[in-house]
């Protein structure tokens, strides 16, 4: 029987190789989420745990993407581990957003994909966002335009639109989520779509892309040809 020193000193031994291997560039995905997990229960063996959660979510975007109340629902999580993975979504959130804010947002699709997928992903109710960007196709700012229920949320082109003007903004990017994964546009969303364009067309203003997070696909409205006009 291994002596609870023993067993101690064995896991510290773990955890440094996991360190040393994280920093070789040497870890798998699952390994990457059990070196995490150390830093917030520093006194347990979390190898069952990491691999009964990237069983569960797939990946760690996934887990850091769950809601805190579905988070806590999980054997062996508190509200150590909750904040740190809340945290590391924040800070991937922000180094993705300030990428935004120094090139045009078209440069690198794959980077506002990604940012889109953080903002909005693995919400359990929908969230409608309004990406205002300059000239320049740079992002000014992120507004959380509304948060609704599970296939719902409320769209107010005015508000919309001032919000613009305000913004002296030249282009916006409309963003939501469908909680349910892999459900694309809804007719309700094409016409409020087509609604929101033809507001900010009359005052010189380009709808860019509508983008819709479901699952893991970023889908786009306009690689779909939703769009009435193509704003370049």
């Amino acid at each position: 029987m291994i002596k609870p020193e023993e067993a101690s000193s064995l896991q510290k031994g773990h955890r440094a190789r996991l360190r040393e291997k994280f920093l070789a560039g040497q870890l798998a995905e699952y390994e990457l989420l059990e070196l995490l997990l150390t830093y917030s229960i520093p006194r347990c063996d979390v190898k069952m745990l990491s691999r009964q959660l990237f069983k569960k979510y797939g990946s760690i975007h996934k887990l850091m993407t769950d809601s805190v109340e579905s988070l806590a629902q999980n054997k062996g999580i508190k509200e150590n581990t909750i904040t740190l993975l809340k945290l590391v979504h924040k800070i991937t959130e922000l180094e993705y957003k300030s990428e935004l804010d120094s090139a045009p947002i078209f440069y690198n699709y794959a980077k506002l994909e990604n940012y889109c997928k953080l903002v909005v992903g693995g919400k359990a109710i929908e969230e409608f966002h309004v990406l205002y960007l300059d000239s320049q196709y740079k992002l000014i700012e992120d507004s959380l335009h509304s948060s609704g229920t599970i296939d719902w949320a409320a769209v107010y082109v005015r508000e919309i639109v001032k919000k613009a003007l305000d913004l002296n903004a030249r282009y916006i990017v409309l963003l939501h989520n469908h909680p349910t994964p892999y459900v694309s546009f809804s007719s309700q969303d094409i016409e409020m779509t087509m609604e929101i364009e033809s507001a900010l067309e009359k005052l010189n203003i380009g709808l860019y892309d509508h983008l819709l997070v479901s699952g893991d696909v970023v889908y786009s409205a306009r690689n779909m040809h939703l769009l009435n006009k193509i704003n370049h």
